[in-house]
């Protein structure tokens, strides 16, 4: 059995009463007071998240940005230097390699934030087409990143002495004051929980100072610590694709209602071709949202029936319970033949039983970010 990885400030979340479990080969903390406490916090306070398994992949050299405009699906010219944006890295067959953020430096330096697990196909997939003096490092222990999501997020910040009124998906370089000190990090106003709330990332050798003085501005916030349950829960209810369950080499951008990620006008990038056929014979599947409309929750991995006793259209890729709604949700890929779509009363089998649920198109609660 491989030994899991630790980020930066395990002792940390032990002291905090943290429990753990693994996630993409790290061990990861899931709660400290409760997955509801927490994904309330964020959604009413602040709460923080240490995030650091997240991969981090930097590329240089002359052209840089061009070149990654050429291989990741989203098209890096409609942003400026600075701003940071969602792509994705496809494979020949428009199946999803990962989903990151690539954060735009300049012409000449990409920083990309890959999913943890998948941070060495992305730079192995970069790396065998990069031209002379192109080269892609990969940085995965060299920074950590704590995500501070929740409408108090920017005091929270300002409180450090970093910066809040920058626009969504822009990011600064900057010093957070802890104590004495002074530490360089990275400060990008984007999150995983459909709140307002930045990413921060120091370098890792830093990340224990960096996270007690955010963390007692949290606390001093009326906000909470908040493990991976949180996260999943923050990001079903704004359907939010998670690698591995909405999107996946098996699973396009198309199917996942991610096309508008993608570059379609660019000459150039992983899947272009496929991804275009596609388009344009429609896809065989899309990403839906259920919503229970009985007692029960549906999970990943249950079958989603067109009606009372009928046929197989489609199968949840997540499910959990709202903390928000007080009610079961999920996303799903729904065959397009089958005609279901939104608003259709459908049911999920959950451990043989039907539960009643109603089609939508996400987020299942208004976004604040």
């Amino acid at each position: 059995m491989t030994e899991l990885l630790a980020g930066p400030i395990a002792d940390r979340h032990q002291a905090l009463g943290a429990s753990f479990a693994e996630f993409g080969g790290w061990d990861m903390p899931v709660s400290y007071s409760g997955t509801v406490a927490e994904h309330t916090a964020v959604r009413e306070a602040v709460g923080i998240f240490d995030v650091s398994h997240l991969g981090k992949a930097l590329v240089a050299g002359p052209g840089a940005a061009d070149f990654v405009n050429a291989t990741l699906t989203n098209d890096l010219g409609k942003i400026g230097v600075g701003k940071a944006q969602y792509t994705l890295c496809c494979n020949d067959s428009g199946g999803v390699v990962d989903d990151l953020i690539a954060y735009l430096v300049g012409p000449d330096e990409v920083f990309l934030v890959p999913n943890a697990a998948n941070t060495a196909s992305v730079v192995a997939a970069l790396t065998a087409v990069a031209p002379d003096g192109v080269t892609v490092t990969d940085q995965h222990r060299d920074f950590a990143v704590f995500a501070v999501q929740g409408p108090k997020s920017p005091e929270v910040l300002a409180a450090v002495g970093l910066p809040t009124d920058m626009e969504y998906m822009a990011f600064a370089d900057a010093g957070l004051s802890a104590g004495d000190a002074t530490y360089p990090v990275r400060v990008c106003r984007t999150g995983y929980t459909g709140e307002r709330g930045y990413e921060i990332l120091p370098r890792w050798d830093d990340a224990g100072a960096v996270f007690d003085a955010l963390l007692s501005q949290v606390s001093a916030a009326g906000g909470l610590p908040a493990g991976l349950g949180a996260r999943d829960t923050l990001r079903t209810e704004m359907g939010y694709a998670l690698h591995g369950h909405e999107l996946s080499v098996d699973i396009t951008p198309i199917q996942a209602r991610c096309s508008w990620a993608v570059g379609w006008d660019k000459p150039e990038f992983f899947g272009r071709a496929a991804l275009l056929a596609e388009k344009e014979a429609g896809p065989k599947r899309r990403l839906y949202g259920l919503r229970a409309t009985g007692r029960g929750v549906p999970r990943a991995g249950c079958a989603v029936l067109g009606g009372p006793g009928g046929e197989v259209i489609g199968e949840c890729t997540s499910g959990t319970f709202s903390p928000t709604l007080k009610q079961g949700i999920a996303l799903a890929l729904i065959d397009t033949a089958s005609g279901v779509g939104k608003g259709a009363q459908i049911v999920v089998d959950v451990r043989g039983r039907e539960l009643p649920v109603e089609v939508l198109i996400p987020p299942f609660v208004p976004s604040h970010v």
